[in-house]
């Protein structure tokens, strides 16, 4: 059964059992009411007539008895009831709706008490019907008894006016169940609406994968409401919390309390999200995303996404050097294939006097080349990178020209050849690009590794760069040569300053650009 359907039928079950309820209760009340109504109304009427003194007199014999007759009837009309009898102390009638029953004798048997001076009201069959009825005494003004009057109601005029005053409990229930049935109609349609149309299971669903996505993704998940209170923080964001020092749970507290310079209620009064800002958590510092939460175009709340820069840099840089490495194969490979496509033309023509010559030429110009690198590197890792990267420069007829006194020892750690790499690979990048216009294609490298520091330099016989350009060279995403560019000098920034280093840049324009890089280097004989 869809919720709709559900919440329509419990609200108007909910309803239709309040109206019964009520009508019961209120439709009790109601004749009770009613009926004391009518028994206050004969009450009244039967005291005016008992002290009245046309009957008084007419009872005493002081006027004619006749009087009675008229007098009841005049009030009887007036006042709406069945009958009103007045009888002496024989129980004798001397009024009566019907003239010809007048002088004979009470009937209903329930007279008797009021004869004796009582006051009451009973319920009799008397000649006409079942009825109410109120006796009271007739007193003369010495106070004798002289008879009693009887005021009496019909017992289904009683009835009536009961049932008459239940109808309008009817009508007000048949109109609350129409009204309860719409309102449970718009109340379902309302809460469908604020479900965005879901069903309970699609909810739960739904619920279930947001939690195995929020648990399963990498990034720490933070989330605060309009109160700034948190309301939700999945497992890996509890982690940089408890590296952070903050042991405990911020669900349900104010965001500022608990978690520092988070800037999330920044992002709550403006509106705006902001995206890849660096955030210090108590010391480590987090690259965070803020976004706000929208509800029919209110802010709602906020939800960061953050996690450790220091596993994003590495990423990056894993990232680049898997690229610099692949261009740099690639570059040995065109090559390569460009020397075997000579092989084959020599072969099919049958030089293979000048193909000896020519195998003999490359090969210890390749050799020539390679030893002279690797004599010089001793890191394999970066001996290689450097070897492809004179190979890719010399397609585009740059010459890559290594130090003839260049001297690299073997890391003693993997990560800092890796970052030496991303180092020198990203500083070549920007050299090539640099010459790429000018007449001297020349490229310089150089490694000198002394007291356990390596200074490292790059310099290219390009055109320099501008003052206005220098100061944001390094910065990310800065580039002149259009978007999507400027992230090489800021990864080689990042990477220096992770391992300790400094950089230094000079270029004037027309002079070309020398680019000077110190960090610490531990040799593999020194770490042993």
């Amino acid at each position: 059964m869809r919720l709709q359907t559900r919440i329509t039928i419990l609200v108007c079950a909910v309803v239709a059992m309040a109206l019964f309820v009520t009508d019961f209760i209120i439709s009790q009340r109601i004749a009770e009411n009613t009926q004391n109504q009518i028994e206050e109304k004969a009450t009244d009427i039967g005291h005016i007539v008992a002290r009245s003194p046309l009957v008084i007199d007419a009872l005493s014999g002081k006027a004619d008895e006749s009087l009675i007759q008229s007098y009841a009837a005049e009030i009887q009309g007036i006042t709406d009831v069945e009958f009103i009898v007045v009888m002496d102390m024989d129980g004798t009638r001397k009024s009566h709706p019907d003239p010809g029953k007048l002088g004979q004798p009470f009937v209903g048997g329930d007279e008797k008490e009021a004869l004796k001076g009582n006051e009451y009201i009973s319920t009799a069959e008397g000649t006409l019907g079942p009825s109410l009825r109120f006796f009271t005494p007739i007193y003369s003004e010495d106070g004798t008894q002289l008879g009693a009057v009887s005021v009496g109601v019909l017992m289904g005029d009683v009835k009536n006016a009961v049932s008459q005053s239940k109808e309008v409990i009817y009508v007000c229930i048949v109109l609350g169940l129409v009204l309860g049935v719409i309102g449970a109609m718009l109340l379902a349609e309302n809460v469908k609406k604020t479900l965005f149309g879901l069903e309970p299971h699609s909810i739960a669903k739904l619920l279930e994968e947001r939690n195995a996505m929020l648990e399963s993704v990498r990034e720490g998940i933070l989330a605060v409401d309009r109160e700034h209170n948190v309301t939700l923080v999945n497992a890996e964001a509890g982690k940089l919390f408890s590296r952070a020092g903050i042991k405990e749970n911020p669900v349900g507290k104010k965001v500022e309390d608990t978690i520092p310079n988070t800037g999330m209620m920044h992002v709550l009064e403006t509106g705006n999200a902001e995206l890849d800002q660096q955030q210090d958590l108590n010391g480590i510092v987090l690259l965070t995303n803020r976004i706000p939460v929208r509800v029919n175009g209110e802010v709602v709340g906020v939800i960061a996404t953050f996690r450790d820069k220091t596993e994003i840099k590495l990423l990056a840089e894993q990232l680049t050097g898997v690229k610099l490495y692949a261009e740099a194969l690639r570059a040995q490979t065109h090559e390569f294939m460009n020397k075997l496509h000579v092989i084959l033309g020599m072969v099919q023509m049958g030089s293979f006097d000048e193909l000896s010559s020519y195998i003999s030429r490359i090969t210890s110009s390749y050799q020539e080349e390679v030893g002279f690198v690797l004599r010089r590197i001793k890191d394999p890792v970066v001996a290689g990178f450097i070897i492809g990267k004179i190979s890719n420069a010399r397609e585009e007829n740059i010459e890559i020209s290594l130090d003839a006194e260049a001297y690299l020892p073997e890391s003693g750690y993997a990560e800092t050849s890796h970052k030496v790499v991303t180092i020198v690979g990203n500083l070549i990048d920007n050299a090539m690009d640099a010459v790429e216009a000018s007449d001297s294609k020349v490229v310089d490298v150089d490694f000198q590794h002394e007291a356990g520091w390596l200074n490292m330099e790059v310099s290219d016989s390009g055109k320099g760069i501008p003052d206005e350009v220098r100061s944001h060279i390094f910065e990310k995403g800065y580039s002149t040569k259009g978007d999507g560019r400027g992230i090489g000098l800021y990864l080689v920034k990042q990477s220096v300053e992770s391992l300790g280093g400094e950089i230094e840049l000079f270029s004037k324009p027309g002079e070309g650009t020398q680019v000077l890089v110190r960090i610490p280097y531990t040799s593999k004989e020194e770490s042993v």
